[in-house]
C-alpha cells in the first residue's frame, strides 16, 4: 500500500527549447509514474470505519468558498439537508470527472494507436491511461457508497461528448487543449479547497490528494506537448485552434463548476437561489480563474489574437494573461 500524498504535487514546468528537452520532460514523467502511483483498491482502505460515508455527516456541509453554501437559503436548511446537498455536489463532481476521464482515455488510446515505434509519448500515454483507470474506479466507488442517484453529465451533453475521443485523429493539439479544459478546472477547485481547509471528510481528502498528485503529471504532459507542437503549426491550424480553444474551455469549465440539475430538483432549490449563487460576478470570476493557467499557455503560444480575444470575453473567461498583467486591480484588467 502506498501512502496518500501529504503535500500537493506541482506540475513540471520547463522550457521546451528543442526535441531533446521535450523528451527529457517525458522521461521525467515516465519515471515519476513508475516511482509513485496509487491503485484504487489497494491504496484506499474503503472499509476503514473512519472513511465511511454518512449522508447526514455535517462534514459534508458546504463552506463559505462554495457559491451555494454562501446563500441564506442554504444556511437556513436543516443540518442534514445541508450535508446531503454537500455530498451530492462532491459525488456529482466525481461522476463528471470519471465520465470526462473515460472520454480522455479513449482519445489517448486513439492517439497512441498511430504512434510510430520508438516514440516516448507511447509509454507515457499508457502510464496516464492506467492512472486514469484507477481514478475512474475510485470516483465510482465513492459515488456508489453515497447511495445517491448521481447522474453526472446531462444526457444530451453525454451524447455530444462522444465526439471527443475522435479528435486526436483529426487534430492532436486540439485534443490536448480539450484535455486541459477538463483537467485544469477540476485541479483548480480541488487545490483551492484543500489549501483553504474546506475538505473535512478524510475519504474525500485522500481521493483528492491522490488525484492531484497524478493529474499534475497529466497536465504537465499536455502542456509540454502543446509547447513542443504548436509553434511549428501552419498559420491556418494555429488560427483554428485559437478560435476553438475558448469555446472548449468555456464549455468545459461550466460543466465542472455549474450546479447539477438533478440536485436542484431533488432539494427544491428555488430558481432565484440558483441565479444568486451561479449567475453573479463572483461565480463568473471563479469560472474564469479555473482556466487561468490554460489561458496563460494560449497567450504564451501566441494563440490569443485581437479577434478571438472577443470570444474569450463573450464567454466570460477572459483575464489578462500573467505575462501582460499590470499591477492594477483585477476588475480593471478584465474590463480592458
Amino acid at each position: 500500500m502506498t501512502e496518500a500524498p501529504t503535500d500537493l504535487a506541482e506540475e513540471v514546468r520547463e522550457q521546451v527549447k528543442d526535441r531533446g528537452s521535450y523528451h527529457g520532460v517525458i522521461d521525467r514523467l515516465n519515471k515519476a509514474s513508475v516511482d509513485k502511483h496509487w491503485e484504487a483498491y489497494v491504496d484506499i482502505p474503503w472499509d476503514d470505519p473512519e472513511l465511511q460515508i454518512d449522508p447526514n455527516d455535517p462534514r459534508w456541509i458546504l463552506g463559505e468558498m462554495d457559491q451555494l453554501g454562501r446563500t441564506e437559503w442554504y444556511r437556513s436548511q436543516p443540518v442534514e439537508v445541508q450535508a446531503q446537498i454537500g455530498l451530492w455536489r462532491v459525488a456529482t463532481a466525481m461522476k463528471i470527472g470519471l465520465q470526462f476521464e473515460n472520454l480522455l482515455k479513449r482519445g489517448l488510446l486513439n492517439y497512441a494507436y498511430w504512434l510510430p515505434n520508438g516514440r516516448p509519448e507511447f509509454r507515457y500515454v499508457y502510464h496516464e491511461t492506467t492512472e486514469e483507470c484507477h481514478h475512474g474506479m475510485m470516483f465510482q466507488e465513492f459515488v456508489n457508497r453515497t447511495k445517491m442517484p448521481i447522474r453526472g453529465m446531462p444526457r444530451a451533453l453525454t451524447t455530444l461528448a462522444q465526439v471527443a475521443p475522435w479528435i486526436p485523429l483529426v487534430n492532436t493539439e486540439l485534443f490536448f487543449i480539450f484535455v486541459l479544459g477538463g483537467e485544469d478546472p477540476i485541479d483548480y477547485v480541488q487545490r483551492k479547497n484543500l489549501k483553504g481547509g474546506h475538505i473535512k471528510h478524510p475519504l474525500e481528502e485522500m481521493i483528492m490528494k491522490i488525484h492531484i498528485a497524478e493529474e499534475a503529471r497529466h497536465i504537465s504532459f499536455a502542456r509540454h506537448y502543446l509547447k513542443h507542437r504548436v509553434p511549428n503549426l501552419s498559420k491556418g491550424r494555429r488560427r483554428a485552434i485559437g478560435i476553438a480553444s475558448p469555446l472548449i474551455l468555456g464549455w468545459m469549465a461550466r460543466i465542472m463548476l455549474s450546479p447539477p440539475g438533478p440536485m436542484v430538483k431533488r432539494f427544491n432549490i428555488p430558481p432565484e437561489v440558483v441565479r444568486e449563487a451561479y449567475k453573479d460576478g463572483a461565480h463568473m470570476d471563479e469560472v474564469s480563474d479555473s482556466v487561468g493557467k490554460v489561458r496563460d499557455l494560449m497567450a504564451e503560444l501566441g494563440l490569443i489574437t485581437p479577434v478571438n480575444r472577443r470570444l474569450w470575453k463573450a464567454l466570460g473567461i477572459w483575464d489578462e494573461p500573467k505575462a501582460r498583467r499590470t499591477s492594477g486591480p483585477r476588475r480593471a484588467a478584465k474590463a480592458a
